[in-house]
């Protein structure tokens, strides 16, 4: 018997073993088209046009018309959030959005960073680009790429951004100052969505890749337009990709261009007037590959940065994530180390975290994972119902940022939403998909992704080898070990054990984020 399981073990650790060799490998670059029919045979403007979020008194009046003659059911007895939204507090809630909320406020919040907008394949992206304040004696500040998931935003990021571009006027250090790119990924919010099939992994992050944002050598408050998805492609997440919170894992990402210091992103697109050098190593402005580059395929969340990290390896300088999908062999081997965790890998905080293993992964997974798999099959059915009701929009987003924030909040009367945010938060995050029409559009991302098997696209079986940083919040959907992240991403410097919060890591602790950012950061400059 001890024999057949020495065996069987050696056997195992051998699959592992050859399964989880670090080959490298890049994705392809491709060119795309993602806008109505044909692509035209003109060039595409690539201008960096402002936007601004506006409203009208049509549309509030349409809003409360719409929640006036909301029709709901009855909640059952004692039952909390276990059934999902509580009708009863979703009364409360619509009250105040109906008398209380102030959609004109809440825009003009909005508009308190610079908003953009350019076209890339054919679609219209949409992005904010905050900078310092002041300028920065003696350093240039550091461009971040944030992308946000489902059913997040860019508003996010809201919280976090003047921890990074102002650092020293909010009580934090100023060793590491930022200027930070969040957009909206296609067919989310103000970003318009594709017309076609085939928005996959891979195709977003170079999508975003080639949005053009401003950054220029020497002058970080000159707003001289550059590529975003350079940027993007640097950094919640960080291409140093964004995915901070959000369906698709957020992430933050930082890249680095060859020629224009440490921490400038690899740029696409017209050069600004007198703004510095090529794009790196094989990504000269006006190469073929150049021109290309930015042009392949969509991707939400953590997953964009990801794709940008495995597309050009040489062009991002850090990844930091607070999510990942990291599903591999040694995942199994925890069922043993939770009697002997340091023999396997684990620490103690791990096996707290995701003990018991049935309850922690299998059934919190199945609790909550209801959404995806109706995302992931048919999308556009929901999606209909959605896009028509304010109500039951608020009810399908806000119940994430219920048990996403804690599971424990399912066992509360109200799900323990204002614990964490203020309903006006939660309210303008569900207006950014209310007044766009863009609920339908944010969900297919699961069906062109997830919808086509396991492990079925290319970049789900690939490493990642750009230097990795990983914030673990402690009510994350399920906590990943260090030894998990390290599998996808070897080149790990960076875990750590965060102290609370949860999914929406960025709208609920941003300073601690920040301060995870900063300390990523540090040690990838120690490099």
């Amino acid at each position: 018997m001890w024999l057949e399981i020495l065996l069987a073990s050696v056997l195992g650790f051998a699959i592992y073993w050859f399964v989880s060799r670090n080959k490298e490998e890049t994705l392809p670059l491709e060119d795309g088209w993602w806008g109505p029919g044909a692509r035209p045979a003109a060039a595409e403007d690539e201008s960096i046009r402002p936007f601004k979020v506006e409203t009208s008194e049509e549309e509030i009046e349409d809003l409360h018309r719409r929640i006036d003659s909301v029709r709901l059911t009855p909640a059952l007895e004692d039952v909390r959030f276990h059934f999902g939204f509580n009708s009863k507090y979703l009364r409360k809630v619509l009250s105040y959005w109906r008398n209380g909320f102030d959609w004109k406020k809440q825009v003009e919040i909005l508009n308190r960073y610079p908003h953009f907008k350019t076209k890339i394949e054919g679609l219209d992206i949409h992005f904010i680009h905050v900078k310092p304040p002041q300028p920065l004696s003696g350093c240039t500040p550091k461009p971040l790429l944030m992308v946000h998931g489902w059913p997040g935003s860019f508003y996010e990021f809201y919280k976090i951004i003047p921890l990074l571009t102002d650092p020293r006027k909010h009580g934090l250090s100023d060793e590491h100052v930022f200027e930070v790119i969040c957009p909206c990924i296609p067919g989310y919010g103000f970003s318009e969505a594709s017309s076609k099939k085939g928005t996959v992994a891979g195709a977003g992050g170079w999508l975003l890749l080639g949005a053009r944002s401003s950054h220029r050598r020497g002058d970080s408050r000159d707003s001289c337009p550059r590529g975003l998805g350079s940027q993007m492609a640097s950094a919640p997440s960080l291409a140093l990709l964004g995915a901070a919170g959000g369906g698709w894992a957020e992430q933050r990402s930082l890249a680095a261009s060859a020629g224009l210091g440490a921490w400038t992103l690899a740029l696409s697109g017209a050069p600004c007037p007198g703004a510095g050098p090529p794009l790196g190593p094989g990504l000269s402005q006006g190469s073929p590959r150049a021109a290309r580059a930015p042009r392949t395929s969509l991707v939400p969340g953590s997953l964009i940065c990801t794709n940008m990290a495995q597309m050009v390896p040489s062009h991002v300088k850090g990844l930091h994530l607070n999510m990942a999908f990291v599903l591999n062999p040694g995942t199994l081997t925890f069922l043993l180390g939770q009697r002997f965790p340091r023999l396997f890998g684990y620490t103690q905080r791990d096996v707290e975290l995701l003990s018991p293993f049935k309850e922690k992964v299998f059934y919190s997974l199945m609790r909550e994972s209801g959404y995806m798999h109706i995302q992931c099959t048919k999308p556009d059915t929901v999606g209909c119902a959605l896009n028509d009701s304010p109500v039951g929009l608020a009810a399908y987003i806000l119940e994430k940022f219920s048990t996403w924030t804690n599971p424990e909040f399912r066992d509360l009367e109200d799900g323990g939403l204002e614990r964490k945010f203020s309903l006006d938060e939660l309210l303008t995050n569900v207006m950014l998909y209310w007044t766009t029409g863009s609920i339908t559009s944010s969900q297919r991302f699961y069906k062109e992704n997830l919808g086509q098997g396991f492990r079925a696209n290319k970049h789900d079986r690939m490493k990642v080898h750009v230097p990795t940083g990983f914030a673990a919040f402690p009510c994350e959907l399920i906590h990943v070990p260090e030894k998990w992240v390290r599998f996808k991403y070897p080149n790990l410097i960076s875990y750590s054990y965060m102290a609370r919060g949860g999914h929406f890591a960025a709208f609920e602790e941003p300073e601690l984020l920040a301060q995870d950012i900063c300390k990523f950061v540090g040690l990838l400059e120690q490099r």
